[in-house]
């Protein structure tokens, strides 16, 4: 007798202006297949003018989608937009991930799970340093210091070349983290047992300076968000010095976990397989 049992398929998107280059599709849907579960996830490029009217669209039912991950330029859009961004997302002022629940739209950022989890997988033991340099002062180095003030670190040095950026993260994440200018990297790296670069050197190939690794802790990691290329010059860099190196694909990879969790009721694995299909994916483009 056949099953009359209906399938139900679960919706879920990346959001951004523009979206088409994002990998996200590729990872959710190597985990729906993996997982053998009946949904989709889909690139959705939203224009800024339209976002408050998708955002609505979710909250009123009128979309077929249960959540998403949001990327750039409407991460904070989306956190002010929500009923319920976790504490995560509203003290970064920004969120990445929307899932519906009891009729709320609920937030959070987990790109500082991304960022964390990645070492872990990859260094396990790298927590165990107390100082840490955060090389930039961008968007994208809010959620790793936060990340790495949640874990526990004493002291997390940020480095820009302009100071008040650095500032702006040390007033937002409280006492741990202090501010310094570019002239004063080779001090605050003296015996740090992290470095992790935020900014954007070194990717696609381009410049990154000369950088004296030589005076972070022994067996300091050094590790870089940038992950095209796979090993970028300061990775490189780095190895040559003597210091473990952690890419940054991983980030890309574990953040993605807890909003796959969160849409179809499975938490996925990051795996060889995923990160080689990625890999692939890279070397095409």
């Amino acid at each position: 007798m056949a099953d009359s049992r209906e399938t139900f398929v679960v919706n879920a998107f990346v959001t951004g202006w523009p979206v088409k280059h994002s990998r996200s599709p590729l990872i959710h849907g190597h985990w729906l297949k993996q997982l053998g579960i009946a949904g989709s996830y889909r690139a959705e490029p939203v224009a800024e003018d339209a976002f408050a009217a998708f955002i609505q669209s979710l909250k009123d039912g009128s979309s077929s989608y249960r959540g998403g991950n949001v990327t750039i330029p409407h991460k904070e859009r989306a956190c002010a937009l929500a009923d319920r961004p976790d504490e995560l997302a509203e003290e970064l002022g920004a969120a990445n991930t929307l899932w519906m629940e009891e009729g709320r739209l609920h937030a959070t950022n987990t790109d500082g799970h991304g960022f964390t989890a990645n070492l872990d997988h990859q260094h396990a033991g790298w927590d165990k340093a107390d100082r840490a340099v955060v090389f930039g002062a961008g968007g994208a180095s809010r959620a790793v210091v936060q990340s790495l003030r949640d874990r526990g670190l004493s002291e997390i040095y940020v480095v820009n070349r302009t100071v008040s950026r650095a500032q702006e993260l040390a007033d937002r994440f409280g006492a741990k983290v202090t501010a310094h200018p570019t002239e004063a990297l080779a001090e605050v790296m003296t015996g740090a047992g992290l470095f992790v670069n935020t900014t954007s050197l070194g990717m696609d190939g381009s410049e990154a300076p000369r950088i004296d690794f030589t005076r972070l802790a022994t067996g300091a990691v050094v590790t870089d968000i940038v992950y095209v290329p796979l090993k970028t010059p300061l990775l490189l860099q780095a190895e040559q010095q003597g210091f473990a190196t952690v890419d940054g694909l991983g980030m890309l990879l574990h953040q993605a976990t807890p909003g796959f969790e969160k849409w179809f009721g499975r938490r996925p694995t990051v795996d060889d397989a995923l990160r080689n299909l990625v890999i692939a994916d890279m070397d095409k483009h």
